[in-house]
């Protein structure tokens, strides 16, 4: 413990906002609310503006002082005009500065203020449980936060987000999967510190279930048989709401293997994680030749959609494209797709090789089966795909079959040009494929990962394999 408490205050001393952080956050944020309400006022909406998230709730983190201001609206503003208006409002009131539009439930606006990341989210004045959208939670998120975390607990939060940031499973984005702010700042009230969080999490076995308002005391219904999820942690403005819904199991996963290497090894490399070393094309070339594998790349070109639907849509193709590789027998030992969310797309697949022999096993029934054999051999005696058979192996009937792919570079080209829709591929995707589509194997991505150094880190990573924080 002595070792671990010399790291968290090293780490501590780095992510703490100064004085002087907090000056110019406060300034700037006073600035924006000032310009929306101006904004509201033009087009004759009596919004009120609310600084909401990580910096009203003094979690947030020194080096990444996300702003969070929410308009919330009145229930006479229509549904159906809320993103359109909104939208117009926040780029007005940030105009000048980088925009990208978002999407949650509903678009929002991520724009960058003075290097400083803004989120202008709309929402509804409701009464706490009579939700119109998503967002109408967050103000209540606040104050709960607020009122049971103290300046102690705050910054076992901080070390909380940073660590999950360093390892790779904060924001629950699409994109991402991982742990929200919000998640985070739930588990430090209900374990009380970061160190008793990665415990928790170090020894996890079974669904673990947080309900710091006691809503599901009564046991007359199982949240986990409601909301069936590896984490549930019940929204203590909201019963029906698991905060952990959109965390993907692998990330869990993550976290629980970093955990238990923190725990074991205590080191600041898990909060700032060490750069990867790009491999030189020398070290690229003889990797992929050495692994005795074929790693295929598909590329995209110029995918334009939100981020977050793109993220979403790329995973659904990913998904798509695993189960076609693997309903041809080609055997995939990892996947992963990658973008710069807009003009370079890249699913990188490792499959054990892409070329197949030429034919293949099919095995009948058993013997015993009189009339599964009958249809067996009354299907395969005349079919002229049968190379072999058929034969009796082991009381069963087999044939070898004629494949229909044996070159899975062949297979996905087929497929997802002619047929993509039909095999999973989202409309987005199969527009873009369509249009132009390269794939290629091991060596040949080699200019690529020479010409974008942002694709070379992911590519190196990807063939390493191993987590930075896994250490002997």
């Amino acid at each position: 413990m002595e070792k671990i408490d010399q790291v968290l205050i090293q780490v501590l001393d780095n992510i703490v906002p100064l004085r002087s952080d907090r000056k110019k956050i406060k300034s700037l944020t006073k600035d924006l609310e000032k310009k929306l309400i101006r904004e509201c006022k033009k087009v004759g909406i009596n919004a009120k503006i609310g600084l909401e998230g990580s910096v009203a709730k003094d979690t947030w983190l020194r080096e990444d002082p996300d702003i969070d201001i929410f308009i919330r609206l009145p229930l006479t503003v229509p549904r159906k005009d809320l993103d359109q208006i909104i939208l117009k409002i926040a780029k007005k009131a940030t105009k000048n500065s980088k925009q990208v539009e978002r999407y949650a439930e509903h678009p929002y606006l991520e724009a960058f203020v003075n290097d400083v990341r803004v989120n202008i989210v709309p929402c509804y004045q409701v009464d706490s449980g009579n939700w119109k959208s998503a967002t109408d939670r967050t103000p209540y998120h606040t104050k709960y936060i607020k009122k049971h975390l103290n300046t102690e607990l705050k910054n076992e939060v901080r070390l909380l987000k940073k660590f999950f940031k360093g390892i790779d499973v904060y924001g629950a984005e699409i994109k991402t999967g991982g742990f929200s702010g919000y998640l985070c700042e739930l588990l430090i009230i209900h374990y009380q510190s970061f160190i008793k969080t990665l415990e928790a999490f170090s020894k996890y076995i079974k669904t673990v279930v947080i309900d710091l308002n006691n809503f599901y005391n009564d046991k007359e219904f199982d949240p986990a048989l409601i909301f069936s999820a590896p984490l549930i942690v019940i929204d203590p403005v909201d019963r029906n709401r698991n905060v952990a819904s959109a965390l993907k199991s692998e990330k869990l996963y993550e976290l629980i293997g970093a955990s238990r290497a923190f725990i074991r090894k205590p080191i600041k490399e898990f909060f700032f994680p060490p750069k990867i070393n790009i491999f030189s094309l020398n070290t690229l070339q003889s990797k992929l030749e050495n692994r005795g594998s074929s790693v295929l790349f598909i590329i995209l070109d110029n995918l334009d959609a939100v981020p977050d639907v793109l993220w979403g849509q790329l995973y659904r193709t990913q998904r798509s494209l695993r189960k076609l590789l693997k309903q041809n027998d080609f055997k995939v030992l990892r996947d992963a797709v990658w973008t710069n969310e807009k003009t370079f797309t890249v699913f990188m697949i490792e499959v054990e090789t892409y070329q197949l022999p030429m034919i293949k096993q099919h095995v009948g029934p058993p013997l015993e089966f009189e009339e599964q054999c009958t249809a067996f051999l009354s299907k395969y005696m005349k079919n002229p795909s049968v190379v072999a058979g058929p034969f009796i192996k082991n009381k069963r009937w087999i044939i070898l079959l004629d494949r229909i792919y044996s070159n899975a570079k062949y297979l996905l080209k087929e497929k997802l040009i002619s047929n993509s829709k039909n095999i999973g591929v989202p409309r987005l995707i199969s527009k873009t494929l369509h249009k132009k589509l390269r794939i290629l194997i091991n060596y040949e991505i080699a200019d690529l990962f020479q010409n974008d150094t942002e694709f070379a880190t992911v590519l190196t990573s990807f063939l390493i394999g191993k987590p930075f924080w896994l250490k002997s």
